[in-house]
C-alpha cells in the first residue's frame, strides 16, 4: 500500500463539515476532513510503517499527516525526520500533538524537545513544549531528570506571559503534565501554577479554553491518580 492508494481512500471519506471543524481549528488546505474514527481504521490496518509515515507526511494532505504520525514507526524515526516534520506541519494539531507523539515515542524526543524549546518559531517552541509534556506522561520517573523538570518550571514562570500565543499553551500545558504525572513535583508545580495565574491564549474561533493549571492538577490529585503513567499518548 502506497502513500497515493492511501490518498485515493481517505478523499472520499472527507466531510465538509467536519473540514471545517479542523480548518476553525488552524488545519491548512489541502484537508479532506476525515474523522479521526475513520483515520483509526487505517492505523489498525497499517499499524507500524516507517516509509509509508514519512510519505504520508510528505503529501501535505492535513489528514495524511495525521495518519502518518498515527503509523509512524517511532524507534526508527531519526532526528532528521522529527526536524523535518517539525517544520512542516502546519497546523497545531500536527505541531502540538502529531509532531510531539512520535518524538516522545521514539529514541530522540529529550534532544528534539530541548533544541525545540528554543526555536524563535511559535510552532516548533510549541512542540517542543508538547514532546516534554508526552515525555513526563510516558517515562516512569526514575528515567526523568527532575532537576532538568525543575529548572523548566522555572523557565515557564519566568517567561509565560511575554511568548507567542501557542508557546504560551504549550508552556501551560508543561506545568500541567509535570504536576500530574511526577509526583515528586507536583508541590512546585502548583506553585508555579499559582504565581503563574491565568494564561490567556487566543483560540480563534473556536470554544475550546485554556486549562487553569492548578484547577486541573487538583482534579487529578482528587480522582487518586497523580502519577499514573500512558502506555501512548497517541490518540
Amino acid at each position: 500500500m502506497t502513500a497515493a492508494e492511501i490518498l485515493e481512500e481517505l478523499r472520499p471519506l472527507g466531510r465538509e463539515s467536519y473540514k471545517k471543524i479542523l480548518i476553525n481549528h488552524g488545519a491548512s488546505e489541502p484537508i479532506f476532513g476525515v474523522k479521526i474514527e475513520d483515520l483509526k481504521k487505517f492505523q489498525k490496518r497499517i499499524k507500524k510503517n516507517y516509509q509509508l509515515a514519512l510519505d504520508l507526511f510528505d503529501t501535505g494532505v492535513f489528514d495524511a499527516m495525521y495518519l502518518a504520525g498515527l503509523v509512524a514507526d517511532d524507534r526508527r524515526m531519526t532526528p532528521a525526520d522529527l526536524s523535518r516534520w517539525v517544520e512542516r506541519a502546519n497546523s497545531p494539531t500536527l505541531s502540538e500533538y502529531t509532531v510531539p507523539w512520535v518524538a516522545a515515542e521514539g529514541l530522540h524526543g529529550p534532544e528534539m524537545a530541548r533544541a525545540w524549546i528554543d526555536s524563535p518559531k511559535e510552532s516548533v517552541a510549541t512542540s517542543g513544549w508538547a514532546t516534554l509534556s508526552s515525555l513526563v506522561a510516558l517515562e516512569d520517573d526514575s528515567k526523568l531528570d527532575l532537576a532538568e523538570l525543575s529548572r523548566l518550571l522555572e523557565r515557564v514562570e519566568a517567561e509565560i506571559h511575554t511568548q507567542a500565543n501557542r508557546v504560551r499553551y504549550g508552556m501551560n500545558g508543561f506545568v500541567i503534565a509535570v504536576g500530574c504525572y511526577v509526583p515528586a513535583l507536583t508541590e512546585l508545580a502548583l506553585e508555579t501554577a499559582a504565581r503563574i495565574g491565568q494564561v490567556t491564549v487566543e483560540m480563534g474561533g473556536t470554544a475550546c479554553k485554556v486549562p487553569f493549571a492548578p484547577q486541573y492538577i487538583e482534579k487529578v490529585r482528587q480522582r487518586g491518580t497523580l502519577g499514573k503513567k500512558r502506555k501512548t499518548v497517541k490518540c
